[in-house]
């Protein structure tokens, strides 16, 4: 599996935008630890099954909106830095809601992700 933060980056918003469970289930235990740890402004989780539930509330108050990648992720050692938008599929920098996560690596599979929320409607 490749760790690069892009693909890093690509991994975890597959497993935001997968709307279902069982598939979500799957990306999430390819690319997450089993204890991993979840916490941004709104919301927080500890392991697969709560962070599962968070994305499916993040599915049903956001129906039909996806998250993308914005700009380059970068990162060094176990840590991956990067941006995205949260909107309507296409939408790109003109999507309502933007954020910035911190994840923290253990063996190449998320372990811990700190997120901060750049831009939500008012």
């Amino acid at each position: 599996m490749t760790t690069t933060p892009a693909a890093i980056a690509d991994r975890y918003l597959a497993a935001w935008n997968e709307p279902d469970a069982q598939q979500r289930a799957a990306l999430l235990e390819q690319a997450w630890t089993r204890d991993a740890h979840y916490a941004d402004p709104l919301m927080e989780g500890v392991g697969l099954a709560q962070i599962s539930a968070l994305i499916d509330g993040v599915h049903e108050r956001f129906a039909g909106f996806r998250f993308a990648r914005a700009g380059t992720p970068d990162g060094h050692g176990n840590h991956v830095r990067f941006s995205w938008t949260l909107g309507p599929a296409g939408a790109g920098d003109d999507a309502p809601i933007a954020g910035t996560d911190h994840v923290e690596l253990q063996d190449g599979r998320i372990r811990r992700v700190v997120g901060f929320l750049d831009r939500v409607p008012g």
